[in-house]
Formats: structure tokens, C-alpha cells, sequence
């Protein structure tokens, strides 16, 4: 999380992932949670990510998505981590795409 930086995107990082793992134990994940959970994504990927910080966060970012999407396969049998997983996507995928694309424009202009 950028230090020192917008308060907003590190609340939304915190909130997000609180967020995620709640509604998934709780089996309450549903569109509208998605909805919400994919727009604080989108904050953390616009406000969050310091340009020091954007290698690891792709690369840690893409290992959680890799790893939550083949895990749902195997975890279909424990729903309560299953709906953590999808939680967890519905909030990392906005955020990998923003910070991705904000990366592959900077590559562009150097």
C-alpha cells in the first residue's frame, strides 16, 4: 500500500479485503456485493498503488487470482472458502486491471 499516500485507496485495500472475507464466511455474497466489492477494487487500483509498489502488486496480485479462480474448482466442496475466494476476485481483479493498465502506459512513454 502506498505509505504516506492516499488515505482513501488504503482504507479501501483494508476495507475490501475485510469485506471479502466476512461476506464469504458469512455465505453472503450475491451481485450487489460484487458489484460493491469490484468498485472498491477499482479505488484501490486508481488511488492505492505507489509506482514503487506496482511490479509486486502484479505479480502478488496475479498469483491471488491465478490461485482464488483454480482454487474455487478444488474448494467447491467447502463453500465457506469457495465464496471467500470468489469475494477476493470480485476485489483483485478491478484493482490487477487498473494498475496493470496505469503500468503498460508508463512503460509506453519511457
Amino acid at each position: 500500500m502506498a505509505k504516506g499516500g492516499n488515505v482513501v485507496g488504503s482504507w479501501a485495500f483494508l476495507i475490501g479485503v475485510v469485506l471479502a472475507v466476512v461476506l464469504g464466511i458469512l455465505g453472503a455474497v450475491n451481485a450487489n456485493w460484487v458489484i460493491v466489492l469490484a468498485i472498491i477494487g477499482l479505488i484501490v487500483g486508481f488511488l492505492n498503488i505507489a509506482d514503487k509498489e506496482v511490479e509486486p502488486f502484479l505479480m502478488s496480485g496475479a498469483v491471488l487470482i491465478i490461485a482464488s479462480a483454480l482454487g474455487q474448482g478444488v474448494m467447491k466442496l467447502v463453500p465457506v472458502i469457495n465464496d471467500v475466494l470468489v469475494a477476493l476476485l470480485a476485489v483483485f481483479v478491478p484493482a490487477i486491471i487498473i494498475v496493470a493498465i496505469k503500468h503498460v502506459f508508463t512503460l509506453a512513454k519511457s
